[in-house]
């Protein structure tokens, strides 16, 4: 990751913990995928994909089906390492952020599809 991937991530932190979040992980690495963040705020715990792109629409379009399913599987191996937050709600969130603009949390971004 570059030096603005890592300034968007501590932009995203930040913002998620003025509105309350605890950060339980960043740049969460497993064989099967990786979680830039994963926070958890009340009885909701989140894997979020950060995005830094010139347009909020490039940010969003950015998130493909293919590196979801990656997150939704590091996000298994997260669950199976740290039981304690398997019993409270998970989803999966997007972090927008663009230049000159506060980074754009989009709560609830996909479901993962379990065919």
């Amino acid at each position: 990751m570059n030096n603005r991937g890592h300034a968007a991530e501590r932009r995203c932190a930040l913002l998620l913990r003025l509105k309350g979040w605890r950060i339980l992980a960043r740049r969460y690495r497993t064989p099967v995928g990786e979680i830039d963040l994963i926070a958890k705020r009340g009885k909701i715990v989140a894997a979020i994909e950060i995005k830094a792109r010139q347009t909020l629409m490039e940010a969003l379009e950015a998130v493909t089906p293919h590196q979801r399913r990656r997150i939704e599987r590091a996000a298994e191996t997260f669950l199976s390492q740290h039981p304690k937050w398997r019993n409270l709600g998970f989803r999966f969130d997007v972090m927008a952020v663009t230049p000159r603009h506060w980074p754009k949390h989009v709560t609830d971004a996909w479901r993962p599809d379990f065919d």
